[in-house]
């Protein structure tokens, strides 16, 4: 693996998810491997986990951390070419990424959609810019249409909780929730994207349910099923994932906010014993009632902590390929 930036820079999905689970019984086995060699966190947007997990995983791999926010801690970065920067970016996405390639071995970057021009976003313009002139490893901790470091970590939970209830292909909803500003499609698209691969391989049957005017795009959705009835989709559900995401084909609009999509208790009991995932943060009772996430059934807070070996396995691979 050279750069992790989706799905399609994974060559074996098992592997990597296996992976995952090797760093959590063992987290300091390769610790060798980062010897003398430094990571640079580049945060466009703001973050908790994404930050503290990819740091403690790169520490456990013996990695040197550099963390800075942009606009924060350095000038403002231009990313278009061409352009006569006369407006309020001090510095060119060619330099700052060539000069960081050279202070790091791995660059991290979290750079979120804008929502006012989907070409622009789709484009992943931050993500290819220092891709293209960093000339060092470059790790996705979020872009404007995926964050696939989540979606592993997600992948990781899964084959955990399937392997204590001993389901075999259990049934997975990604299910839209109500929330009052317009957010991103990456988290829904990225695990959309990763519940696809897992479904083809036959390890889970996927769901997608929403309103109407909420639909991804349609490389997102992939084959999975969508259904515009959040408790016809429930019935019988293994793992129900909660997400707000804005409208794609009226791009980045809220369009509804209709709280009867936000996960109570009776959707879990319409379920399969099913349990709730969601990449936090979560507005609590906006979206997911607090009894569903003080529950049992809540898998939140292993999500959260398996960021850390989803990172770990990430950077392992990348490595191991030095």
């Amino acid at each position: 693996m050279t750069n992790f930036l989706s799905l399609a820079d994974v060559s074996d999905l098992d592997a990597l998810i296996q992976s995952g689970r090797d760093a959590k019984a063992s987290p300091f086995a390769n610790q060798h491997l980062g010897k003398n060699k430094t990571i640079g966190l580049i945060f466009f947007n703001s973050s908790l986990r994404t930050r503290l997990s990819t740091q403690k995983a790169a520490q456990n791999l013996g990695l040197n951390v550099m963390t800075m926010n942009v606009g924060q801690d350095s000038w403002g970065l231009e990313m278009e070419e061409g352009v006569f920067m006369n407006g309020d970016k001090a510095e060119h996405v060619r330099e700052a990424a060539a000069v960081i390639g050279r202070y790091c071995d791995i660059i991290g970057i979290r750079a979120f959609a804008e929502l006012k021009d989907r070409e622009k976003d789709y484009k992943e313009q931050v993500m290819h810019q220092f891709a293209k002139y960093a000339n060092v490893p470059i790790v996705n901790l979020e872009s404007a249409t995926r964050h696939p470091l989540q979606s592993l970590a997600d992948c990781i939970t899964i084959e955990e909780a399937k392997a204590q209830s001993g389901i075999k292909r259990p049934k997975v909803v990604l299910t839209w929730l109500p929330h009052f500003k317009p957010l991103p499609q990456a988290v829904a698209n990225s695990f959309s994207e990763w519940m696809n691969a897992r479904a083809n391989s036959g390890d889970v049957d996927f769901v997608i349910t929403h309103p109407e005017g909420y639909e991804l795009a349609p490389e997102f959705v992939g084959n999975a099923k969508v259904i515009y009835n959040q408790d016809e989709a429930f019935e019988g559900a293994d793992f129900i994932y909660g997400k707000n995401w804005s409208s794609y084909t009226q791009y980045g609009q809220v369009l509804t906010q209709d709280p009867s999509w936000a996960v109570t208790m009776d959707d879990i009991r319409r379920s399969n014993n099913g349990k709730f995932m969601h990449c936090l943060p979560v507005r609590r009772n906006l979206k997911v009632a607090d009894e569903v996430l003080d529950s049992p059934h809540s898998l939140v807070i292993e999500q959260a902590a398996n960021r850390e070996w989803s990172a770990q396995a990430v950077l392992k691979e990348i490595l191991q390929g030095m």
